[in-house]
């Protein structure tokens, strides 16, 4: 590869610096705060987060539909309800874990760490006051409940982890 073939699209127009290299006076393209910005799509952390977060969203809408269709001639009213209550527990649950990675994508590891643990610690205490206060009433179906958060958890978390799986980043090993 020659010096003026560019790397890639951002390469096109040349460096911050003006020399073709890539590189600015602070040492990274477009770091203005002295953090390397991606220059391209596969430099980006967060495409793994995001494809997981999209396959999750939709495996978990496939499902829903399908077990509503399916509890809701079964069992009616109680089997629509039981539905909608274990896909919102079993599903959102996990999908709300990779938005909290999300939303610290940038920060340090141990930032990232904290929110993460809290948030599953706050996912713990709602679910305990959710299942206490829907515990005696009767307007849902608990098998179609029970048998939707076992199927949205499993669904979600594998859709989840293909989504990841299939997403194409850049590894730089030290040398």
């Amino acid at each position: 590869m020659s010096e003026d073939t560019p790397i890639n699209d951002n390469d096109v127009a040349g460096s911050a610096a003006g020399d073709g290299t890539g590189v600015s006076a602070e040492g990274v393209t477009g770091g203005a705060e002295g953090v390397a910005k991606p220059t391209s799509k596969y430099d980006d952390p967060r495409i793994p987060l995001l494809a997981a977060a999209r396959s999750g969203a939709i495996a978990l809408g496939v499902l829903t539909v399908i077990s509503l269709l399916v509890w809701g001639g079964k069992e009616g009213m109680p089997g629509v309800w039981g539905v909608v209550l274990g896909a919102a527990i079993g599903g959102g649950f996990v999908l709300l874990t990779v938005v909290s990675v999300l939303v610290t994508a940038k920060s340090t590891p141990t930032m990232t760490g904290a929110v993460v643990m809290f948030g599953w610690l706050a996912e713990i205490v709602v679910l305990i006051l959710i299942l206490l206060a829907i515990r005696d009433l009767t307007f849902y179906d608990t098998m179609a409940f029970f048998v939707t958060v076992v199927l949205a958890l499993i669904v979600t978390l594998g859709a989840e982890v293909g989504g990841m799986s299939q997403s194409n980043l850049t590894y730089v090993t030290g040398g």
